[in-house]
Order: structure tokens, then sequence, then C-alpha cells
């Protein structure tokens, strides 16, 4: 402003810049700017003003950094502004936005593509009914958090979005069976899925998946705590496609699950088994044989799945041991030993593995790919045994936390002598 009151404006628009370059060369030169950089850039001229908010440089926003400050207000005045060239927008954790305002960017906004609402807790079935009546050519839609999202909205996006490939829905706790039947028939297109503590959802749900959606690439069911063997092999037969699988949390699950993967999913790299307390050493040295995976998410299992593991899959490169209660130095030396060792295997987390000890990191010093190791709570591991693995892999980051030595017993030796949690505590 004071710029433009004192001729300065007038003069920076006569500069060679301006007179040199035509204005298409100009717009291309700030479609690479980000969002703070075009509105600095606005406020230089007036010649700058009208090239820096014109809607072609406005395709792509991600207000995530502003998350406090973006009022309702806000994102309709950017709807106006950018109208039909936006494709991405990010809302991601912004509070203030409700769904009145998503109306209006629904209206304006008709050929967006990918949408961020994770976090928008003000946001109900509403604002679904107006991308489903204004926006059919939208993708990508993360309605994570948003836990007033109900079955209707599912219902909404069904009917209005049929080029939906990707839907978050985590902890919608509200979204039972009926709204996963409606969206899947309707949206055969879908590649990704993540219901992540839709606590309501049962196998019947997994039934209408495994039925519709053979282009399934990405499917989290994390805590979904009622499914069982019965509705995920529904998903293994039906979706050959898959690629990776999270069912961290669902405790019902058994080694049926790590055949009917071996037998029907030969794509999968990702699997996620956290907590899963009845699958055995039994059911992933089946799997371990039948696919050769990059990403092993782990529990409850005993060397002889580290010694498959390392015998039938030289692509390994996350590998998540994490509370892995039984597996000790000989699991970690045959896994250092094996084909993914050398080349592959990036990340290994041990933390919460009371039996490992520093002879383990000296099996894993000849992983020359080994960027991370989590070693939190590993009793056995010493400061020493660490800086030893640090002089073959001077690069590697190491998460570990060493206690407080244990305190002496009181005199007289009346008084039990503290652990080392009971220290911390």
């Amino acid at each position: 402003k004071y710029m433009e009151e004192n001729g300065f404006g007038q003069m920076f628009d006569e500069a060679a810049i301006n007179k040199k370059l035509p204005k298409e060369l100009l717009l291309r030169i700030f479609s690479f700017l980000d969002v703070v950089t075009l509105c600095r850039c606005a406020q230089v001229s007036r010649s700058w003003n009208v090239l820096a908010l014109d809607g072609s440089n406005w395709q792509r926003i991600d207000l995530f950094d502003f998350q406090r400050d973006i009022e309702g207000r806000v994102v309709e005045n950017i709807s106006k502004r950018c109208g039909g060239f936006l494709r991405k927008l990010s809302l991601r954790g912004c509070l203030g936005v409700g769904d009145s305002a998503l109306r209006t960017f629904s209206q304006n906004c008709r050929n967006i593509e990918l949408l961020s609402l994770n976090g928008c807790t003000k946001i109900t079935d509403s604002t679904c009914n107006s991308l489903s009546k204004f926006c059919p050519k939208l993708k990508h839609l993360d309605l994570a958090s948003c836990t007033s999202i109900t079955n209707l909205s599912l219902k909404a996006l069904s009917e209005g979005c049929p080029l939906l490939e990707q839907l978050n829905i985590s902890w919608c706790d509200q979204v039972t069976k009926d709204g996963i039947q409606a969206l899947v028939r309707c949206c055969p297109g879908l590649k990704g899925l993540f219901l992540k503590g839709c606590t309501q959802l049962e196998d019947e749900a997994l039934k209408h998946i495994g039925g519709h959606c053979p282009e399934l690439v990405t499917l989290n069911l994390q805590t979904c705590s009622q499914i069982t063997d019965e509705g995920l092999i529904t998903i293994c037969r039906g979706c050959h496609r898959l690629q990776s699988l999270c069912v961290s949390g669902c405790a019902n699950i058994t080694d049926a699950i790590l055949h009917a993967l071996g037998q029907n999913c030969p794509r999968l790299r990702i699997l996620e088994v956290a907590r899963c307390s009845q699958l055995t050493d039994v059911g992933f040295t089946t799997l371990a044989r039948t696919t050769s995976y990059t990403y092993f998410f782990l529990h409850q299992i005993t060397d002889g799945t580290l010694i498959q593991l390392s015998i039938h899959c030289p692509r390994l490169q996350v590998l998540s041991l994490s509370h892995c209660e039984l597996i000790t130095d000989d699991g970690i030396r045959h896994l250092g030993s094996g084909p993914c060792a050398h080349d592959r295997l990036e990340v290994i987390e041990l933390d919460n593995c009371p039996l490992i000890t520093d002879a383990s990191l000296e099996h894993l010093k000849n992983c020359h790919s080994l960027d991370r190791i989590e070693l939190y709570d590993c009793q056995q591991i010493t400061r020493a045994g660490i800086k030893r693995l640090r002089t073959h892999l001077p690069n590697i980051k190491v998460h570990a936390y060493f206690a407080p030595v244990t305190p002496p017993p009181s005199v007289g030796g009346s008084r039990q002598r503290f652990c080392r949690c009971c220290v911390l505590l």
C-alpha cells in the first residue's frame, strides 16, 4: 500500500522485467510459487497483483500451515478467486471451517479432484451432500477424524462422485456396513480405503468390499476389532491387486488370513499385524514362502519367522518387530546374513524386545542400507554396542533410551529395590 501511495508501484510496472517478459511467461513463473510467496508478489504492484492472483496459479493449495487462522470466509474467498482452476486443496486441521463454507467452495470449484478435510471436526453429512451435487470429478477425499460423518455421507458420495479412487474415513465411528455397501456399489474404481477406527464395521462390510472393489490397492482396518477371518478372506479372494493391508489391533484374526494372503494376493508388499496375538510362526512361515514382501509389521513371533523372512524375502526394506518378546539374537543373526540385509533393509524396529543384546547389533553391521533402528526399552543394549555399530554405519539413526541406574536398597534392607520402570514413574 505504501509503494502504491508513493508512486513506486507505477515505477515497478514499467520495470524491465514487465516490458521484456510476456504475460504468459510471467504467469508460468508465478505458477511455481507457494501461497505465501504469491501473496507477497500480489503486493508489489498492480500488474503483479493481477498476475499473482490469477486463478491459474492457484491449482494446488495447502493451508495446513495456517490452520489456526483459516475460517470459513477465507475458504469462500479462495474458491471465488480460483474457480474451476483449483484441482487440489488441503484444509487439514482447519477447525474453523464448516459446512456453509464448503458448500460455497463446492459450487465454485467444480473441477476439484483432491480434497483433504482431515480433522475438520465441524463438518457434517451436509458437506458430502454438497460435494456430491457439485464435484463429480472428485477422486481423493480425506475425512479422517470428521466424527459427525455417517452412512448418509457415503451414500451421497456414491451417487455424485463415481470417479472416487481414495477415501479416508478413519475414526468416523458412526459408519456401518450400510454406508460401505452404498459406497462400493457405485464407486468400482476405489483403490485406497482407510477405515482405521471404524469400530462398528463387521465382516459383512468386508464382504461388500471384496465383492465390488477389484482395483483395491490399499486397505487400512486398524482397530476394527469386530472383523474376523471370514470377512478378510473375502477381501483376499476379491482384491487380487492388494498391495498394502493393515489389520493391527484386529485380535480375532488367525493364521487362516496369512494362508489366504499367500494364495490370493501376490502383489502384497506391506502387511501390518501388530497386536494380532493369534498369529503364529506357522502362518508367517507359509506366507514368507509364497510372497516377496517389502514391509513387515509383526507381533507375537519367534526366531523361526525371522529365519523364513531372511530366506524368502530378499526385497525386505522395513521390518517392525516392536514388542516381539520372543525373538533373540539368533533370529537377528539369520536376518543379518540374509539376501535383504546387504542392499535392501532400511529400517528395523526392535523396541521392547527384552532378549535382544549387543550381539544383534553386531549381526546388523553389514546392512549397508540400514538407515534407522529403534531400540527403546531394549534393556540389554548398551551405549558401547551402539557405538560399535556406528563405526560400521556412521549415518544410521539410532533411537534408544537408557533408564537411570537402579538405586541401591535402603539402609537396613527393609525396602524393596525399584525396577527401572518404577524409577521413571
